[in-house]
């Protein structure tokens, strides 16, 4: 499935910003959720008809109060749970046909940050990178090429002999990161990256992982935080009692931006975004579903 379904693509940076995705079976997807509904056992609803696309090379934020179907989104991506209803694909494969045993397969191209970093702490920031890379069977001579190379992109270069209760909780999650990153996934998905941290610290770790997307890989993260949500001007699906209330692309810039200038603006560098010109070809706000939740 790797091979077939989870190439990778340098995305193209349009003049304008690109059509928002609709959920028919577009090559360009790489998540799909098509009138998905998920129960669990009790009868506590999930999801309830979530029909939403994502294309290669999006960033976007899944938004909501607590318990509105972001974490059930998450782990129907990662198959730790199956959909009730509805088809759920990836890559424009429909998750319903991976057998258990090939899930760990599957996961493979997926890179996962978690809000509490999940990091082993008898181990080394190397080495807790270096883990993902084993685990997939690589061999040491590629480890070696690998880890310090992540560990420089994540800002890590200094700490790799360090253990995680060295670390701040900022370095923490960029290990996590790292460790999510390091095989070079063409989807990456963040529960909460920046939920245990402080705001200053939150900035760079959303400058790390806008610096990933820029590189190509889909990023989806579901947070709590909306002032970072606000200030990244990317598309936004929110959910509500298990359902998409709001899909806008509110903000998305018509031209590309550099790490730094992404950095600085969110920073406050620039005050007013009417006073911005890489935010004057913003889209208009296009909701679906049921707009009076908002």
């Amino acid at each position: 499935m790797a091979e077939r379904s989870f190439r990778r693509e340098q995305p193209n940076r349009p003049a304008t910003a690109p059509k928002r995705p609709q959920a028919r079976g577009s090559g360009n997807h790489v998540i799909e959720f098509r009138g998905v509904s998920k129960v669990y056992e009790g009868g506590d609803v999930g999801l309830d008809q979530a029909t939403f696309a994502i294309e290669r090379g999006e960033f976007v934020f899944l938004v909501g109060h607590t318990g509105s179907g972001k974490s059930t989104i998450m782990r129907l991506l990662i198959k730790e749970a199956d959909a009730s209803a509805g088809s759920v694909r990836v890559a424009g494969r429909d998750l319903s046909e991976i057998p258990r045993k090939r899930v760990p397969y599957y996961r493979r191209n997926i890179g996962v940050v978690w809000q509490d970093f999940k990091l082993l702490p008898n181990r080394t920031v190397y080495d807790n990178v270096a883990y993902a890379l084993q685990v997939t069977g690589r061999s040491r001579r590629e480890i070696r090429q690998k880890v310090p190379d992540i560990l420089r992109l994540t800002g890590l270069a200094t700490k790799l002999h360090n253990y995680p209760d060295q670390l701040s909780g900022g370095e923490q999650q960029r290990v996590s990161i790292a460790r999510a990153f390091v095989n070079h996934p063409p989807l990456l998905l963040c529960d909460e990256p920046t939920g245990n941290l402080d705001p200053e610290t939150s900035i760079g770790i959303m400058q790390l992982l806008y610096r990933i997307n820029r590189t190509g890989t889909t990023v989806l993260v579901a947070t709590h935080d909306h002032a970072m949500v606000d200030k990244m001007r990317r598309r936004v699906i929110e959910l509500a009692e298990g359902r998409v209330v709001r899909d806008e692309a509110a903000g998305l810039y018509t031209r590309d931006e550099t790490t730094r200038e992404f950095a600085a603006r969110m920073r406050g560098a620039v005050a007013d975004p009417a006073l911005d010109p890489a935010a004057r070809g913003t889209r208009h706000v296009r909701e679906r579903g049921r707009t009076g939740s908002n």
